[in-house]
């Protein structure tokens, strides 16, 4: 039988620290501030960015603005139909965690001070899923919210630069014992060890989620974890870049 690990029997068979085939496509949205639809091999995130002038009421005041963000996957955004959180009532657990970490993830890459008293709501909406759409909607979501900071800065509303920094993230795992990049949702779901990793362009971490779907594992593994999402990141980051800078189409 034919090792998972090897090279051949990945999905296109891309080797263990290769991303999948990705894009970043800009201003895929004719309203919103800022937009773009990310593809991470067959998970598809479309992300928008919404500037309000209004804020939450603990902020009012406080001349300071906000990032907060919403997710959602689509019924058939998968190989099933799932009933839409919106026909029940209540949003599940899963989706407030990850709109949680979404929110928290892109505050790190801006000066809410220098916002000012501004709402900025990325919405990060799954077409398809393949595993890992936490990690695009962050990397897909961050491209949104600098083009909607740009707008602001366009139009003169404010007249700083709060984007400080880039923010992307990736999964990664280990089956049979061998550490890989960017798992799809077959690889995710059998992986040993599971691992979500966000970080700034500047090579510091925002979040780091990892968990022992068997047995522990040794010190040296995360290392190894680390090392292969800081070479997986880099190659997102300047696709990101690239992104921001294209003109828009619309």
């Amino acid at each position: 039988m034919t090792s998972p690990t090897d090279s051949a029997s990945r999905t296109g068979g891309r080797a263990a620290s290769e991303l999948r085939p990705f894009e970043i496509i800009p201003h895929v949205s004719p309203h919103a501030e800022g937009s773009a639809l990310i593809k991470m091999g067959n998970t598809h995130v479309y992300c928008t960015a919404s500037v309000e002038d209004r804020l939450p009421p603990w902020l009012k005041g406080k001349g300071r603005g906000w990032v907060t963000a919403e997710y959602a996957m689509l019924p058939r955004a998968t190989k099933e139909r799932t009933q839409r959180e919106a026909a029940k009532g209540k949003q599940g657990g899963r989706t407030v965690e990850i709109q949680r970490l979404i929110g928290r993830s892109l505050r790190a890459a801006i000066d809410l001070d220098a916002l000012g008293e501004f709402q900025i709501t990325i919405d990060c909406d799954v077409i398809q899923a393949d595993g890992g759409t936490r990690c695009a909607a962050i990397t897909g979501g961050y491209v949104a919210l600098a083009q909607a900071v740009r707008l602001l800065q366009r139009t003169k509303k404010i007249t700083s630069h709060p984007i400080k920094r880039q923010i992307a993230a990736v999964s990664a795992g280990v089956i049979k014992g061998t550490p890989l990049l960017d798992l799809d949702y077959t690889e995710d779901s059998s992986a040993e060890v599971d691992f979500n990793v966000i970080m700034t362009s500047e090579g510091n971490f925002v979040e780091v989620q990892g968990t022992a779907e068997g047995k522990a594992f040794p010190r040296a593994t995360l290392d190894q974890i680390l090392d292969l999402t800081a070479t997986g990141l880099e190659e997102l980051f300047a696709a990101q870049r690239a992104a921001i800078e294209a003109p828009k189409r619309h």
